[in-house]
C-alpha cells in the first residue's frame, strides 16, 4: 500500500503572487503543443505553417479555459451556478471539464480553419495527435492537487490520501495520465504518421479518448456532488464520453467510406 506524498500544490511563492503546479502543468501542455505542432506544420498537406502554430495556439488556449471552465458548471455545478451566477467566473476555486475543453477547443478550430481558408477537419486532423499529451500533463496537475481520486481498492498499488480518507484508492489520475495521455498520443501519432482520409485521426481521437476515459471511470470515485447518474453505475464521466464513441466510430467510417486512401488525406 502507497501513501499519497502530499506535494505542495503551490510550486514557487513571490510575496502574495502565488505559481501553482496545476498552472504550470496547463503550460507544459501548451508547449508540448507548440514543439510538436512546429514540427507537424512541415508537412506539405497542411493549410498551417510553423509559424502560424503559435498564432492557432492562443485560439485553443481560449477555447480550453472558457470551454472547460463552461463545461464544469454546466455538467458538474449547475446548482451552484442557478444559486450564484458568479460561479462561473471564480476560477481560482477550481473546476474545469474536459468536455467542455473539448467544446471550446472545437470552436477554437472552427475559426481557425476559416482564417486560413481551410475546412474543420483539415485543422481538427492537424490537432488532435497533440492533444493526449496536454491531457497527460493536466493529469498529473490533478495528482499533484490530491485531487479526482479513485475508488477503494486491495491491489498492492492502492494509494491512501490522507487528505480524504484512510482507505487505500485507485491512484486513478495516473490511470488516467497512462491512458488518455501516453497510450493515446502513442496511437494518434502512429496512426498519423501516414496520410489518412480527411477526418479519421480525428475520429480515431474522440474514439480513444472516450474509450479510455469510460474504461478510466470504472475506478475513479464519482463526483461527491453527482454520484451515479445513471443505471447505479454510470458516471457523469461515462455519460459524457459515450457520444464521442459514437461520434469518433461514425466519423471514421466516413472517413473511409469517401474513398479510403483516396480520398482527402490530413
Amino acid at each position: 500500500m502507497l501513501t499519497y506524498p502530499r506535494i505542495d500544490p503551490i510550486a514557487l511563492q513571490l510575496g502574495p503572487l502565488k505559481v501553482h503546479w496545476y498552472g504550470l502543468m496547463y503550460l507544459v501542455g501548451f508547449a508540448l503543443f507548440w514543439l510538436l505542432g512546429r514540427w507537424r506544420a512541415r508537412r506539405p498537406d497542411f493549410a498551417i505553417t510553423p509559424e502560424l502554430v503559435g498564432d492557432f495556439l492562443f485560439y485553443g488556449a481560449m477555447g480550453v479555459v472558457l470551454g472547460g471552465r463552461i463545461g464544469y458548471v454546466l455538467f458538474y455545478a449547475f446548482d451552484s451556478f442557478i444559486a450564484d451566477p458568479l460561479y462561473l467566473l471564480r476560477i481560482w476555486e477550481g473546476g474545469m471539464s474536459f468536455h467542455g475543453g473539448l467544446i471550446g477547443v472545437m470552436v477554437a478550430i472552427w475559426l481557425y480553419a476559416r482564417k486560413l481558408g481551410t475546412t474543420f477537419f483539415d485543422m481538427a486532423d492537424f490537432v488532435a495527435p497533440m492533444v493526449p499529451l496536454g491531457l497527460f500533463a493536466g493529469r498529473i496537475g490533478n495528482f499533484i492537487n490530491g485531487e479526482l481520486w479513485g475508488r477503494p481498492t486491495d491491489l498492492p498499488w492502492g494509494m491512501v490520501f490522507p487528505h480524504v480518507d484512510r482507505l487505500a484508492r485507485h491512484p486513478s489520475q495516473l490511470y488516467q495520465a497512462a491512458m488518455e495521455g501516453l497510450l493515446l498520443f502513442a496511437i494518434l501519432w502512429i496512426f498519423a504518421l501516414k496520410p489518412r482520409p480527411r477526418g479519421a485521426v480525428s475520429g480515431l481521437f474522440l474514439t480513444g479518448y472516450g474509450v479510455f476515459r469510460f474504461v478510466a471511470e470504472f475506478f475513479r470515485q464519482p463526483d461527491a456532488q453527482l454520484g451515479f447518474v445513471a443505471f447505479g453505475w454510470m458516471t457523469q464521466g461515462q455519460l459524457l464520453s459515450l457520444p464521442m464513441i459514437v461520434a469518433g466510430i461514425g466519423l471514421m467510417a466516413w472517413a473511409y467510406g469517401r474513398g479510403g486512401e483516396n480520398a482527402p488525406v490530413s
